[in-house]
């Protein structure tokens, strides 16, 4: 039987019951209020009616929503639409009280129904719908929660607010979350304290954690597990203390992800990364959509760690087919395999290819014909591009290239790239070319407007972040591997700060910024950075790290000072000085006015880079991208 046979089964079912529920509300409210000739005389009459009253039911119950709301999540929502589905019902019976009046004036006496009967009939059809609804509900809540416990339930603590903490719980009660039966919650808000959360007691604040899990400990009932929430995250509820003395006090410790994005609720491990951000920005999921459902879409670099999550993001808002072009095998099978596993419905296609294999890059993207490009792929190791120049100009300029005219070439109406913080007064070839990359998506995105002549043109824009945290090469996880090696951990300068934020923000942002570029009203921005907060010191993001595994830095594990790379600076900074900022009202997002040199002077500079680099001739690189790049400062020989 297929799902729409099933879902139609299932409303005629619940349209029955519907259907039965008035015919028995109004008939008992007559035999309660008649008796007797009085009875004799009306019920003919009623029974005519019943039919046509009952199938009237059943649309104003579809029309409230009753026939169509699983019973086994019926909540105070539906509850107010069984109330209005009886006032509705119970006006209209007004309303034909009063016809019978007219038509039929002191045949059955004064009234027909009367006020007593509709009255009746009123408290009588809320019952009706409610109790088999509610009745049901009950027994599966019950059943669940009987489950929880039986099944070898972990006696589990939740930590953060009453808000969050009810969705946990929401979660158990309904199975969505399993193998766990909570005990009490520990709240940061002084509000929730000496209250009940469906029936679970908050127990005290974020710091009696110890006090409430020996209390336990001393009655025989200890607790095995922790579930912090998003709001356990917040500064005032000291999560780094929270976590520290959880496991200390060998509990299990789980987290639960922010619900902004609708995702149902799941568990996931605590991550340092968790405890190392400043609360996220609020995203508009819903322009998101707007973006890229019913779309084409294209993301070079697909596989690597910025690229699959845009992937995933993209597919997720409903794109309708999805093409990932990735030069690594393994990472392209990767996650395509995730995103098969996700199940989005979007026609997700992957295909190996090198971005600077021009003629391949445009056969594949015209054949394709997307809405809008996404381009992560890149090289973006700092030491390693300092060693080879070549192999950064080769992917990140001209691979760029390839992309922006090959997106161009087959109709898309957006491409952006992903840039980062380091192309902002660059000292590394990493910055130097991402910068280069940017002054001609710049000049292109220019010369489409001016060409256009305020007609809809392809919009090519740049997005700015800084280091992505548990991205490949990213400095946590190095850290973590050096911490569980037992030391030492490296860092390169004890003053050396970099911005962070995490995959899923960057990329959501990184859509966010796409929806403001396709907006007619700002031609003007074409560079964005996203606010990343404040920056981090490296040296006290590795002592955290080294605490929060349970270990003293300096005595359990050192951390040594290996010196500045070539390339590297000891502050990034966000915007060029000479690079004018605009304000865009989009909250974590910041904008840059354009300030590129002219497209023919960026293609005599190309053409200049690639008999170079057919020559190997290292000097002449150089020359050729600070003449383009004034302000580039490398440290590289």
């Amino acid at each position: 039987m297929t799902r729409l046979s099933q879902f139609t089964l299932r409303n005629f079912l619940i349209a029955s019951h519907d259907a039965l529920a008035t015919a028995f509300a109004l008939l008992a409210s007559f035999y309660l209020r008649f008796e007797g000739d009085l009875l004799a005389d009306r019920l003919p009459l009623l029974l005519r009616i019943l039919p046509w009253f009952v199938a009237f039911s059943v649309v104003v119950c579809y029309l409230f929503n009753l026939t169509t709301t699983k019973w086994r999540f019926i909540s105070l929502p539906d509850a107010l639409n069984i109330l209005r589905v009886a006032a509705v019902l119970t006006v209209a019976l007004v309303v034909l009280d009063y016809v019978f009046i007219f038509v039929s004036p002191n045949v059955h006496g004064p009234v027909f129904l009367g006020r007593v009967t509709i009255v009746l009939y009123f408290f009588l059809e809320v019952f009706a719908l409610s109790a088999l609804r509610f009745g049901y509900r009950y027994f599966r809540y019950s059943r669940t929660r009987q489950h929880a416990r039986s099944d070898g339930a972990a006696p589990t603590l939740l930590i953060g607010r009453a808000a969050d903490a009810e969705v946990v719980l929401r979660g158990i009660e309904n199975g969505a979350i399993k193998r766990l039966w909570p005990v009490g919650v520990l709240s940061p808000a002084a509000s929730d304290r000496g209250q009940q959360i469906r029936n679970i007691p908050v127990l005290g604040g974020v710091d009696d954690i110890e006090t409430v899990i020996r209390d336990f400990e001393s009655r025989g009932k200890p607790i095995k597990r922790a579930i912090m929430t998003p709001s356990a995250f917040e500064p005032d509820a000291h999560p780094e203390a929270v976590l520290m003395r959880a496991k200390r006090m060998g509990l299990i410790v789980s987290r639960l992800p922010s619900l902004e994005s609708g995702d149902a609720p799941r568990l996931t491990n605590v991550a340092v990364e968790d405890l190392l951000l400043r609360p996220s920005e609020k995203i508009d999921y819903a322009k998101l959509e707007s973006l890229v459902k019913g779309k084409a879409v294209i993301v070079t670099g697909g596989g690597g760690s910025i690229g699959a999550e845009i992937c995933d993001r993209v597919a997720t808002f409903g794109a309708a087919r999805l093409l990932v072009i990735e030069n690594s095998e393994p990472a392209l099978y990767a996650i395509m395999e995730a995103l098969a596993a996700r199940g989005t419905g979007a026609l997700v296609e992957g295909r190996i290819a090198d971005i600077r294999d021009r003629e391949r890059l445009l056969r594949l993207m015209t054949g394709f014909r997307p809405d809008i490009v996404f381009h992560a792929a890149a090289l973006k190791h700092v030491p390693i591009l300092e060693r080879d120049w070549c192999e950064g100009v080769k992917t990140n300029i001209f691979g760029s290239v390839n992309v922006a005219d090959a997106a161009l070439a087959a109709g898309a109406t957006a491409m952006v790239m992903i840039s980062t913080d380091k192309a902002i007064e660059p000292v590394s070839m990493l910055g130097l070319t991402k910068r280069f990359a940017e002054m001609y998506c710049q000049a292109l995105d220019h010369d489409l407007a001016v060409r256009s002549a305020g007609k809809p043109h392809m919009r090519l824009i740049s997005v700015r972040f800084g280091n992505v945290l548990a991205s490949n090469g990213s400095v946590v996880p190095k850290f973590k591997a050096q911490i569980e090696a037992g030391g030492p951990v490296t860092v390169t300068h004890p003053d050396m700060v970099r911005y962070f934020m995490t995959i899923r923000e960057a990329c959501d942002l990184v859509l966010t910024a796409a929806t403001h570029a396709m907006t007619p009203a700002r031609p003007d921005v074409s560079v964005y950075v996203l606010n990343m907060g404040q920056p981090v010191k490296i040296v006290d993001l590795a002592e955290r790290m080294i605490r929060l595994s349970g270990l003293q830095p300096g005595y359990d594990i050192e951390i040594v000072f290996s010196g500045m790379r070539p390339g590297e600076r000891l502050n990034e900074i966000l915007f060029a000085s000479q690079e004018p900022t605009i304000e865009i009202g989009v909250a974590g997002i910041m904008a840059a006015k354009p300030n590129e040199p002219p497209m023919p002077t960026l293609r005599k500079w190309l053409a200049a880079l690639e008999q170079a680099i057919e020559n190997n001739d290292r000097g002449r690189i150089r020359t050729v991208l600070k003449d383009a790049v004034p302000e580039f400062g490398s440290t590289a020989a």
